[in-house]
């Protein structure tokens, strides 16, 4: 068996992606391999999504979803749509069905070149979010970041995507706020025993929000598909916005917008966005050394 396989830099929104192909192999991305891809500015990334073949009937692929420190992520909706442009393109097939540990995913990519992702329904019972501690409405927990008479943030709604979300709503500019110093604290907060997504949500209307986000396992992400989802359900959830709303990402560059419907007839969330292919080359998945592909220059790890 070859030692490489090919492997795309990618990006939803600015969510850094690399999207593996494993097809046809037995072996995974070890997390060494993950800790090692990360390290380098060229290949550093918020999650890879690793294509396998698929194991169940009916599906196009197992995806395995690799956190920028190795550990395993179950969802990541900006990955999803790297995912379904790097097939698309290359078997010309536009819809797609894929497996994850959180469930199956169905894909469509439309001729506008934006993708949509049905994530699934949100989750809201607080031991299967999980939280640590019970609470009968998790729209609204007691949770609070700062002086207790003054708190910096507090009463986030919490959620699972697949994943744990928090999302603590705030009524100035997201950018305005320490989040490099609050996300690791959040995210690693007792009351969240697998730890969790951090997003804080500005309402701009009752049809869109501006987000920023401390994502689990990766800290600072330009951009957070699931959050953006958990966002937009929290949202409606709590009688701020209607079920159909456009999410600013506010730290994507290019600023971007996902479309999120949180669907009326089955509760399933679906997500619509942009991928942008970046450049391609080879990698050892054991190891994580890497090369460009040598139309695209040289340089290798």
């Amino acid at each position: 068996m070859s030692a490489t396989v090919e492997f795309a830099k990618m990006n939803g929104l600015g969510n850094k992606i690399l999207v593996v192909d494993m097809r046809g192999r037995a072996d995974k991305v070890t997390p060494a391999a993950a800790i090692a891809l990360n390290a380098h500015p060229d290949t550093a990334f918020d999650q890879i999504m690793a294509i396998h073949d698929p194991r169940a009937q009916g599906t196009d692929a197992w995806i395995d979803i690799l956190n920028s420190d190795g550990s395993k992520a179950q969802a990541c909706g900006n990955g999803t749509r790297c995912v379904v442009q790097a097939l698309a393109s290359e078997t010309g097939n536009k819809v797609f069905t894929f497996q994850t540990v959180a469930g199956i995913l169905n894909a469509v990519e439309h001729e506008d070149g934006t993708i949509s992702v049905d994530m699934g329904k949100p989750v809201f019972d607080w031991d299967k979010i999980p939280l640590a501690e019970e609470f009968h409405d998790t729209s609204r927990i007691e949770l609070q970041i700062g002086p207790i008479d003054s708190p910096v943030l507090h009463s986030p709604s919490t959620m699972s995507m697949g994943n744990p979300h928090a999302v603590f709503w705030v009524d100035r500019d997201v950018m305005s706020f320490d989040l490099a110093r609050f996300g690791p604290l959040l995210e690693n907060h007792p009351m969240f025993p697998e730890r969790a997504n951090i997003t804080l949500a500005q309402i701009t209307s009752p049809a869109s929000i501006t987000t920023r986000t401390w994502e689990r396992s990766a800290g600072l992400t330009l951009a957070c598909g699931s959050a953006a989802c958990a966002t937009a359900v929290c949202a409606a959830r709590t009688g701020r916005t209607g079920r159909k709303v456009e999410i600013h990402v506010a730290s994507a560059k290019p600023p971007g917008i996902l479309s999120i419907e949180w669907r009326d007839r089955d509760d399933h969330v679906i997500m619509t966005g942009p991928a942008e292919w970046e450049w391609s080359g080879t990698l050892d998945p054991s190891t994580g050394s890497w090369a460009r592909d040598q139309a695209q220059g040289a340089e290798a790890r």
